[in-house]
């Protein structure tokens, strides 16, 4: 801050002995000293509230930008919710459609349909063999391996 060096402060001592004298300048030097202190104290303390005060502005700052993220956030999730409830809705209302469509075709179809798919299926059956012998009986099963814990032991 101040640019002293050792002879402008030797020039100050030499000055300050030459005014005050042998009896006083200890007691000056004391009182000088003190000074100093408290003026680095409250410079330290000045400096010190105001370190904390650009905190508190940086936190409150961060706050305030968590907040407006978070209100961006619920936003979009918002949105998104209203998009998959519509898109959810056109589903089942496809899926409704769907079914009295499916209604009014089986409506029509009528008796006649049933009986059609009656034949179909007995059309499709497999015809059996028509011989009086009878047949052998079906090869058993064959049988699970056997575990390898429960053969050592």
């Amino acid at each position: 801050m101040f640019d002293i060096g050792f002879s402008e402060l030797f020039l100050i001592a030499v000055v300050a002995l030459v005014v005050l004298g042998p009896e006083r300048l200890p007691r000056a030097a004391r009182f000088a000293g003190l000074w100093v202190r408290r003026a680095r104290a409250q410079w330290h303390s000045v400096r010190s509230e105001l370190e904390r005060e650009l905190a508190a502005e940086e936190l409150k700052r961060s706050l305030h930008d968590a907040e407006d993220a978070m209100r961006e956030v619920d936003g979009s999730v918002r949105d998104a919710r209203e998009r998959m409830r519509s898109e959810v809705d056109a589903v089942r209302d496809s899926v409704r459609e769907t079914a009295r469509e499916v209604e009014a075709g089986m409506g029509r179809r009528g008796r006649s349909g049933e009986d059609q798919e009656a034949g179909a299926q007995d059309a499709a059956a497999p015809a059996l063999p028509a011989t009086d012998q009878p047949q052998p009986p079906p090869a058993p099963a064959p049988a699970p391996p056997e575990d390898d814990d429960a053969a050592r032991r």
